[in-house]
């Protein structure tokens, strides 16, 4: 039987907290005291100051399960696997345990706890930096390989690169622990080795990948690697090892402070579980699509896409109005605005032509109730907040649809699309999506400015801290 999301989550926490942990309470989704980012976008973004050296006072060891929403992800959203909301399993050492210990008791959770087969676990490590002086991960390497010697599994080690030598190369039989640049296996505030800001502690880090099996890849990607987009492999966590810090001339020196900053998807974690790459199958997310299936009369399969988008916007929108966000057209309040109209106009395409917001709403509030009880307090608040934005919306966008289908069998142009705003309040964004799922054709010059203002919506919810850890 399909392990539940909630299982999954206690059993961490559970498992943590029996090897020292205190079990932290989970921060606010609004970043209130992080000025570069709208929402929580991951365990570690409430904790930096800790990172960076400060105590906690509850200790060296820590634990959670924070929810996240990473708005600059709403236009991924639709595949099996990306989500602008998400829950986040988390585990912290402030400069006590490191590299062994991590690593053996995350593989310990997947493999015992999770019931995961450890011959479908592959994991990858930094490959080091010549010109920056900072020297492969072999320790961390050797550690995996022996971990894998212990579950009966002969491990090799295999070096990639890039994400692109990966597609280009492929892996071989045996091959289990790889080998990559800083894009992928290097954490800091900023960018890479040459983006880490000066004083800051980084270091590199090891993802570990679930192998849902060849049947799954995608050969429009190039071979199939862990770090590929294929959908063969999904990352379930990912743990960051700092141990070291960058100096002014530019060098990276070793910290006396070692940290661990772990992060996994309990959503990715779930699908792995199930054995099912489609994380909207797991049992926090299929309910939803089951309730859509009837409310639109068509099933999950017709509509994929659709459903997918409904869910997951409308679950963000869920948490981040019991967090204090009201639809507003700037920050905070532009973002979940943004998220309900998608869902809106995704209902209308899939066949819901009536009001669907509130009964949505009811049955996510009781997918999560037992571990958020504020979503049945505020019930009543969602339920207001959401119907009169779906009622309000549903006006503007019969008439500007009706608008925007007789203009664009001819090809739209910058001001019908300014038109259909200023006119008819029709959002842009959700405009030129409309032309562009309908076939229309749209200006070449238009399309361009559009890919910079979607480029820049991405950019408004985006934090400095860095986003290494599983959602998409």
């Amino acid at each position: 039987m399909p392990l539940r999301a909630q299982h999954i989550r206690t059993a961490f926490l559970d498992y943590y907290q029996g090897r020292g942990h205190t079990v932290i309470p989970r921060s606010g989704l609004v970043a209130e005291e992080d000025g570069t980012t709208l929402f929580t976008g991951s365990g570690m973004q409430p904790l930096m100051p800790y990172l960076l050296g400060e105590p906690h006072p509850s200790g060296l060891r820590l634990a959670n399960c924070q929810p996240a929403v990473r708005a600059q992800d709403m236009v991924e959203v639709g595949d099996n696997r990306h989500t602008s909301f998400f829950e986040m399993l988390g585990n912290w050492s402030l400069g006590d345990y490191f590299k062994e210990q991590q690593i053996r008791w995350f593989f310990d959770f997947l493999t015992r706890i999770v019931g995961l087969d450890p011959h479908r676990l592959y994991v990858t490590v930094f490959g080091g930096d010549v010109s920056a002086r900072v020297p492969r991960d072999e320790e961390a390497a050797q550690i995996w390989k022996q971990v894998f010697a212990d579950a009966g599994i002969e491990a090799q080690v295999a070096v990639i690169g890039t994400q692109s030598d990966g597609d280009a190369r492929g892996i071989s039989p045996g091959e289990r622990i790889f080998f990559y640049g800083d894009e992928e296996n290097w954490w800091s505030r900023g960018k890479g080795l040459a983006g880490t800001p000066v004083g800051d502690p980084c270091g590199p880090d090891s993802e570990v990948f679930f192998d849902f099996g060849p049947e799954h890849h995608d050969p429009t990607h190039g071979l199939p690697h862990p770090a590929s987009e294929s959908g063969r492999f999904m990352e379930i966590g990912n743990q960051v090892f700092m141990q070291y810090q960058r100096q002014p001339d530019g060098t990276f020196t070793q910290l006396t402070h070692r940290n661990v900053d772990f992060g996994g998807g309990l959503e990715r974690i779930t699908a792995a579980a199930n054995d099912d790459p489609d994380i909207f199958q797991i049992s926090a997310l299929r309910p939803i699509i089951e309730h859509l299936e009837k409310l639109s009369g068509r099933s999950y399969r017709d509509a994929t896409v659709g459903m997918r988008v409904i869910a997951d916007h409308l679950r963000a929108a869920v948490f981040m109005i019991v967090a204090g966000v009201r639809p507003a057209n700037k920050e905070r309040g532009y973002v979940l605005r943004r998220l309900v109209r998608r869902a809106i106009r995704y209902g209308q395409a899939i066949g819901i032509q009536k009001l669907f917001l509130p009964t949505t709403v009811s049955v996510i509030t009781v997918l999560y109730n037992d571990n958020y009880p504020e979503l049945d307090t505020q019930h009543k608040t969602i339920m207001t907040v959401l119907e009169k934005e779906e009622r309000v919306f549903l006006r503007t966008l019969r008439k500007g649809l009706e608008e925007l289908h007789r203009r664009g069998p001819t090809g739209m142009t910058g001001k019908d699309i300014f038109t259909l705003y200023d006119t008819f309040g029709f959002p842009t964004e959700l405009a030129v999506e409309e032309v562009l799922h309908s076939g229309y054709s749209l200006c070449p010059q238009w399309r361009d400015t559009f890919d910079r203002y979607m480029q820049q919506q991405r950019a408004r919810s985006r934090t400095t801290v860095s986003r290494k850890g599983p959602v998409q």
